[in-house]
């Protein structure tokens, strides 16, 4: 049988064993725009449940570890690859439900339960992908499982099918085949479940390699975190989660955010099935853990001395930490959270209406847990979220059912321009649903052109692309290489411009360039386009793109 101990320790072999590779997972991206990764997401993404479970007894039960699992995962979710991995965490967690041990059927009945999840949440699955391969390991896994009741045999025969589904993921993606590689979603699942099986049969955790570990970076700009007083009126910052105890003597949370409230702020109380997060600023951090421990068990405990910290740091957020959004209740109608990266886009996403940005995009994707954050920071019944990022977007879905008293609705903006666009249209008169038609009509209406460099050897429709080239992406698509940044953006600029249809251009340049490149790109396009056409350019001050350049 498989104990809630070996639940535990598998989850944290998977960990190490994911982060011992995930530069090499990463690698595997065939895309060579600079992102945030697929290894990277999905280890920081079960890095986020392997901290949970550090801290689970001997004598859990299979039940309860999995759902701290899923739980853990769910609000740790980082890209499309770490949502899809949370969701199979969060099937498994299903079928484990109510049990102390695993026999077979259980685990095979845990890999379908897996895929169901992982599968409805994707609308045009493609085969060839993570999805394929756990398909596959719970294919074999149910039919092993109708003569065989061992669950050791039938989580073995689950990982060989995986490696067996990930072989053959390049016959099934022509793109995996052309460059030689396996998907990459797929082969770190494989990772995962390599991890399980180093406990299932060796009772060994895979230990973490030095330098594998990998942690958020920390992204916020002064203008994100609110500017820090040397006369705080409340000083220490106290942050936990609370494990519930059936037998606590305080049941309702609501009871604990109130006596928070009355002697300190910044009170954020979560309510989840299992455990309660607690963040709150207070002069009494002693009465704070007293009050928390009637709830249960207290873990990941930290307290801060804010004044401390402000006498001996030149910003108000630490090296590797994410800004604490404060919960605010939810007073105005709509209110907005905006992702971007860079201290230019985040003022102007201010400017235009968003009430909390959250820092990162590209190479660095904000978890479902950072959202959530946000969206309860926001002072509004109903929250437009706006992720401006593909790979962004379903981790933002996952926290549309976690918010605290408010509606969530998720526009599909996938660039910078889609979402500024968007936020423009917002009709204060009009509805929630007219609102989200509009707003996402507007975001479809643009064309983006973004100017980076290739992060590594690549073949694009046939053309070969060098690690360092300049490349230009028109809507996504890799269109111009070359060594000239003013130049590729103006061909890219150029490329989406729509003849007797276009009639402005917003030139948005990041870190890695400057006002006299953008100002020879604006040139060159008033050149060709003469007076007839708006040209705008704004300092967004956004890593890895030298320019997002959008038209409309």
């Amino acid at each position: 049988m498989i104990t809630g101990k070996m639940f535990r320790d598998g989850i944290i072999s998977a960990s190490n064993n994911i982060a011992n590779s995930r530069q090499a997972v990463d690698a595997l991206n065939i895309f060579p725009v600079p992102d945030g990764d697929t290894g990277t997401n999905m280890s920081m993404t079960i890095g986020a449940a392997a901290k949970e479970m550090a801290v689970l007894p001997d004598d859990c039960t299979i039940g309860d570890a999995s759902a701290r699992c899923a739980s853990a995962l769910l609000r740790g979710a980082r890209g499309n690859s770490g949502v899809i991995l949370s969701l199979i965490f969060r099937g498994f967690s299903k079928a484990f439900k109510g049990l102390k041990e695993a026999d077979g059927k259980a685990i095979a009945k845990a890999f379908a339960e897996g895929v169901d999840a992982a599968y409805k949440a994707v609308m045009k699955p493609t085969e060839g992908t993570i999805l394929t391969v756990i398909r596959m390991a719970a294919e074999a896994a149910a039919e092993l499982s109708k003569n065989v009741n061992d669950p050791m045999e039938v989580a073995l025969a689950a990982l060989i099918a995986a490696k067996e589904a990930l072989a053959k993921t390049p016959e099934q993606l022509p793109v995996l085949k052309k460059a030689g590689v396996v998907d990459a979603g797929g082969q770190g699942l494989v990772l995962i479940l390599q991890g399980f099986e180093s406990v299932f049969d060796n009772a060994a955790i895979v230990q973490p390699l030095d330098g594998s570990a990998v942690t958020p970076a920390a992204m916020p700009s002064k203008s994100t975190v609110a500017a820090a007083s040397d006369d705080i009126e409340f000083g220490y910052c106290s942050e936990f989660l609370i494990e519930k105890a059936d037998d606590a003597k305080e049941k309702d949370p609501l009871k604990l955010r109130a006596f928070l409230e009355s002697i300190g702020d910044c009170v954020v109380v979560v309510d989840d099935s299992d455990i309660i997060k607690v963040h709150v600023h207070s002069n009494q951090p002693g009465n704070v853990i007293q009050a928390a421990l009637k709830y249960g068990q207290l873990i990941n405990i930290k307290i801060d001395n804010m004044r401390y910290q402000h006498r001996n740091a030149d910003e108000g957020v630490k090296d590797g930490e994410a800004p604490v959004f404060p919960k605010a209740d939810p007073v105005n109608d709509y209110g907005f959270v905006a992702v971007c990266a860079g201290e230019g886009l985040s003022e102007l996403f201010k400017d235009i209406g968003a009430d909390v940005v959250v820092s990162g995009g590209q190479t660095m994707n904000p978890s479902t847990d950072d959202i959530l954050n946000a969206v309860n920071a926001t002072p509004a019944k109903t929250v437009f979220v706006l992720p401006n990022n593909k790979n962004i977007i379903m981790a933002a879905e996952q926290a549309i059912p976690l918010a605290e008293g408010r509606e969530v609705r998720v526009l599909q903006t996938k660039t910078i321009p889609q979402g500024i666009s968007a936020m423009l249209m917002f009709d204060e008169f009009d509805d929630a649903d007219a609102n989200q038609m509009n707003m996402m009509e507007a975001a479809e209406n643009v064309s983006t052109a973004q100017v980076t460099f290739a992060a590594r050897d690549s073949e694009i429709d046939g053309t070969p692309i060098e690690q360092g080239a300049i490349m230009g992406l028109c809507n996504g698509k890799i269109k111009f290489t070359g060594t000239d940044i003013a130049d590729i953006a103006f061909k890219s600029a150029d490329k989406i411009f729509k003849k007797n249809q276009s009639s402005l251009i917003t030139i948005i340049y990041g870190e890695d360039a400057d006002e006299e490149t953008a100002a020879a790109v604006e040139e060159k396009l008033r050149a060709k386009y003469g007076s007839d056409v708006e040209i705008n350019v704004v300092n967004g001050g956004q890593p890895i793109y030298y320019f997002i350049i959008s038209v409309e």
